[in-house]
């Protein structure tokens, strides 16, 4: 689910979708716009709200995303911290 399968294609690979989610995220935005932007692209329209919600969890778990104040945004690591 989270890597390609033979089961699971890569357009719907949680990592893959992560990807696609980070792009989008270039400010701070609500979960709601993210959806709506997302599904906009035209590439997600076989995605369904639960995948983009696992996916949003999954970014959370690595650590490139937090919510605050009702909004989404991208957390960048600086070089220094490596």
């Amino acid at each position: 689910m989270i890597l390609p399968t033979k089961g699971i294609a890569p357009s719907q690979a949680l990592l893959a979708l992560g990807a696609d989610v980070l792009r989008l995220l270039t400010e701070q935005m609500t979960v709601s716009r993210l959806w709506n932007d997302f599904r906009a692209d035209g590439r997600h329209a076989h995605v369904s709200f639960d995948r983009f919600v696992l996916t949003l969890d999954l970014l959370f778990s690595l650590g490139v995303l937090e919510h605050r104040g009702g909004r989404l945004r991208r957390i960048v690591l600086s070089e220094e911290a490596s």
